[in-house]
């Protein structure tokens, strides 16, 4: 089986609709999101930036400017914070989400 994940030396801290998450540095943020909730595997994506199903909003700061992005085409980096999540991911993170603790 091949390894999905971009090598890396350590994990990152992101908040995801107010949840805390630890996750591979190095990796898309679609990538790194399947590595606490699995179920991301088994979403609609292409995988490509195509169908837009894994659109969304970011910032890198806490109250730092808001950005709409693609999570398959960006690299979620420590202390990033993602505000919302299309449909799609956030039904295959509700599991992970409900689970996670509060930032």
């Amino acid at each position: 089986m091949t390894d999905v994940y971009e090598p890396y030396d350590k994990l990152v801290k992101l908040v995801i609709l107010g949840k805390l998450f630890e996750v591979p540095d190095n990796n898309l943020l679609l990538r790194q999101m399947q590595f606490v909730a699995a179920d991301i595997g088994y979403g609609r994506y292409c995988w490509n930036g195509e169908c837009r199903a894994c659109e969304v909003l970011y910032c890198q700061t806490h109250g730092g400017p808001e950005y709409a992005a693609l999570a398959c085409r960006i690299k979620g980096q420590q202390g990033m914070r993602v505000m919302r999540l299309a449909f799609e991911v956030k039904y295959n993170m509700s599991e992970a989400l409900a689970r996670a603790p509060a930032e």
